[in-house]
Order: C-alpha cells, then sequence, then structure tokens
C-alpha cells in the first residue's frame, strides 16, 4: 500500500490518542521501505531498515502503534517478549524462532490473498463435489430422454444450494482420516516444529483410510471449502510470496527490551547479556532456516521498546544498540488523554460494552461526566499503584458496569445510563485505598 507519511498518521490518529512523535518515526519508516522497493536491486541491498527503539511506560501505546501500522499495510507482523528468549543452551526459546514465527504470519496472509483471487474457483469446486453427492452422474449408456430430465434436475437442486435453502439438508462425506501430531511447547530449546512435522509426515505415509461422515450441507460447505483450497492453492508461489514478504515487509515488535538490558553497577543474571548476543545476528542480518525456506533477516523491520525504568537504553550492548538508531519517547498518558481514547477512538471500550450488552437487547448509554470520571479516577489509581496507562480503563469500567453486565438478560428492552455517581460509588473506595486498589483495579 502506497500511503505518504501524513496518510500514515492520519489512520494511526483514529486508534491512538497523541504521540505524535513515536507515530511519525513509524510512519517514515514505513514510507521509506516503498522509497527503497523503487529503487535499483543493486541500491535495495545496501539501504538498511532504521530499526526503531520505543520508550514509554507499559500502556501508552507502543504495542498498539506497531501492531495497527502492520494491519494498515498488510504486513506480516509478530510481537515477541524479548524476556522470554535466552541465551542457546539455557532453558528458553531460541531467538530464530521469532524469524520462524515471522514466516508462519507471512504464508497465513499471503494465503488468504490467494484465496481472494481464485474464490470463485473454490466456491465452484465446492459445489460441483456438493451436487455430485446430491445427482450423482448419469452412465454414459443414458438416454437422451433421461439426459435432460437429469439436467433440469441437476440445475433446480444447484440453485437451490447456491441461495441456502438446503443447507439443512444432511449428505454424507467421505473424508480422509488424519494422525496428527502437535508439539505445543514453545520453550523447549529446539525447534519441536520440525519435528512435529515428521511424524505427521510419517503418519500420513502409514494411514491413508477414509471415513464417512455425516453432515449438513452448510457444515458440508465449510469442509469442501477448505479441501478445495488445498487442491487448488498454489502452494510453491505462496512460500514464494511470503519468504518475499518477509525479507522486505516484516515487521518484529521486540517488547520488554529493557528486561534483558544489565547494568554495569549490578551483578544481574549473565543469561541477558547473552539474549543480545544471541539477538544481535538476527538485527544485524542473517539467514534463518523456515518451513518455507531460508529468510534473509537484513531488511525486516525491528521495533523494540520498553519502559526503561530500571534500566536504561545505553545499558544494552554498544553493538545491539547501534542496531536500533531510531529511538522515540513516548509521553505518560494524562487525564484528558484518557478522555479523548474513551471519546474519539475507532472501536473504543465504551462502544465495545456498548455493542455487547446490545446483544441482550440493552441499550447502554454513558454520560459525559461519567466518561471524564473513568479518565479521572485511572489517572489516580495509576498515581496509587503501578501505572499501566490506558490499560487502567479496562478495569476500571469493567468494574462499574459487572452488574449491569451479569443481570443483562432480565434487562431486555430498557436503556441503561452509565452516570458520574455510579461511578464514584463503585470507585470511589477502591482508588482511595492503595492497598486495595492495587488487587482489584
Amino acid at each position: 500500500m502506497n500511503m505518504t507519511p501524513k496518510e500514515i498518521v492520519k489512520y494511526l490518529d483514529d486508534y491512538i490518542i497523541g504521540q505524535k512523535e513515536a507515530k511519525k518515526t513509524i510512519a517514515l519508516a514505513l514510507r521509506n521501505r516503498y522509497r527503497r522497493m523503487q529503487l535499483s536491486a543493486e541500491l535495495q541491498e545496501d539501504i538498511m531498515p532504521k530499526n526503531i527503539l520505543m520508550i514509554g511506560s507499559t500502556g501508552v501505546g507502543k504495542t498498539e502503534i506497531a501492531r495497527r501500522m502492520a494491519k494498515m499495510m498488510d504486513l506480516p507482523f509478530v510481537k515477541v517478549e524479548a524476556s522470554k528468549y535466552t541465551e542457546v543452551g539455557y532453558v528458553g526459546r531460541e531467538v530464530e524462532s521469532m524469524v520462524k514465527d515471522l514466516a508462519y504470519e507471512a504464508v497465513n496472509l499471503v494465503t488468504k490473498e490467494f484465496e481472494q483471487k481464485i474464490q470463485k474457483d473454490i466456491d465452484a469446486e465446492v459445489i460441483r463435489k456438493i451436487m455430485d453427492i446430491l445427482v450423482p452422474p448419469l452412465p454414459d449408456t443414458a438416454t437422451d430422454q433421461a439426459k435432460d430430465s437429469f439436467i433440469k434436475t441437476y440445475n433446480m437442486m444447484e440453485e437451490k444450494v447456491l441461495d441456502g435453502s438446503m443447507d439443512d439438508k444432511k449428505i454424507t462425506l467421505e473424508l480422509p482420516k488424519k494422525t496428527h501430531i502437535e508439539i505445543v511447547d514453545t520453550n523447549l530449546p529446539m525447534d519441536m516444529s520440525a519435528v512435529s512435522d515428521s511424524l505427521n509426515s510419517m503418519f500420513g505415509k502409514m494411514n491413508k483410510e477414509t471415513i464417512k461422515k455425516e453432515v449438513t450441507i452448510k457444515v458440508a460447505k465449510q469442509i469442501l471449502r477448505s479441501e478445495a483450497s488445498e487442491d487448488l492453492l498454489d502452494k510453491d508461489a505462496i512460500k514464494l510470496e511470503a519468504v518475499k514478504r518477509c525479507e522486505n515487509g516484516g515487521i518484529i515488535f521486540l517488547d520488554e527490551i529493557d528486561k534483558i538490558a544489565t547494568s554495569k553497577n549490578n551483578n544481574q543474571d549473565p543469561s541477558k547479556e547473552g539474549v543480545q548476543r544471541d539477538l544481535l545476528p538476527i538485527v544485524e542480518g542473517s539467514n534463518v532456516n523456515t518451513k518455507i525456506g531460508q529468510i534473509k533477516t537484513d531488511h525486516i523491520l525491528f521495533i523494540a521498546a520498553g519502559a526503561f525504568h530500571v534500566s536504561k537504553p545505553s545499558d544494552l550492548i554498544p553493538e545491539l544498540q547501534g542496531r536500533f538508531p531510531l529511538r522515540v519517547e513516548l509521553n505518560p498518558l494524562k487525564e484528558e488523554d484518557l478522555y479523548q481514547i474513551l471519546t474519539n477512538t475507532k472501536n473504543s471500550l465504551l462502544r465495545q460494552y456498548e455493542a455487547m450488552l446490545g446483544v441482550e437487547g440493552v441499550t447502554l448509554k454513558f454520560d459525559d461526566e461519567a466518561i471524564k470520571a473513568f479518565a479521572k479516577l485511572s489517572v489516580n489509581a495509576n498515581e496509587k499503584t503501578e501505572d499501566i496507562g490506558a490499560r487502567r480503563l479496562h478495569t476500571v469500567i469493567e468494574k462499574v458496569i459487572e452488574d449491569i453486565s451479569f443481570e443483562a438478560d432480565e434487562k431486555a428492552g430498557e436503556t441503561v445510563v452509565v452516570t458520574k455517581e455510579l461511578v464514584h460509588e463503585k470507585l470511589d473506595t477502591l482508588v482511595e485505598n492503595e492497598d486495595t486498589a492495587r488487587y482489584i483495579l
């Protein structure tokens, strides 16, 4: 997607309040990727991505900015916590696994795009398979009269299958009997996904049995659509495109980078520096083997983020610091910022609660004074306990409307208004008592 930096910032403004400098830095990083791809192949290789270090407390918008921009541009994106990785040889995840996760996301992204392109072919194949069950083909020896009757019946039935009027009718599908082995312990030091693939391949060759299953036509459409997609998609083309997307558009968001920083004055866990040194070749540029082939990390955009309350960016090893030349500090959220988050963002928390209770037939409304009270009390709670930024809004709003939500099935057809008085009634005592606030808010 070709968007100017101003257009990118404007899009982000719909979802994130404030943080202009961070948005501007992100927008320029994205635009520079587009500019690079317009140059000659030789020059492209020499232009390295300007990785970004975002500094700010939790809940101020670091992750949301990165996630929204990746979604906006349809780019492969993964978020990982740097603190989950340890030096190779210790218990933990290999740092290369983040690139493998990115490859997985790229495959999903490209597969969806390819499916959309051949959607008509997939739908036609699904209908054909269902019709073969409902109206089995005639033998070659059939008479002309039988053929005419077959065509009329076929067309009539096909129309009903297409318009959904036969969705409740049951048919019998013949499906492959699959044995699937999945290893889900992501903390194992080796790439166990490869072992999982090998086992599945082995069992797949051993077991080619089929089973018969009776399902409704509605369910059959879903099952057969998956099969048709599998048969019709060009898997090699998907892999090639996914590799290209990873290498030229992939974004890895490294959260909690401050948790692996080591102060020279403190005798901290030595494995933290080991994690940094393991990260270094990935961020600098190396080749990582994945299920879809070898991924070059040279042009993947890395965005690191951390609060840096205890440590500071200079506590990272110099080589890693140098790989994040763009640094931006995000501002703490004030009372007005929290108010704007609740009122001026798309799909804000208040809109979400209104929509969810609307499912029960309840019309939920929030007085403007109540919204201001949410913002004020959230700031107070952040000051008295840990400052978790906008995330505090989740807890205070949930506490206020908990009873309304619990009794929603009895209030169908009613309009419920959340007032300033209700907010203070539910929250004042909790916010004032610091010990209680730490556990409940």
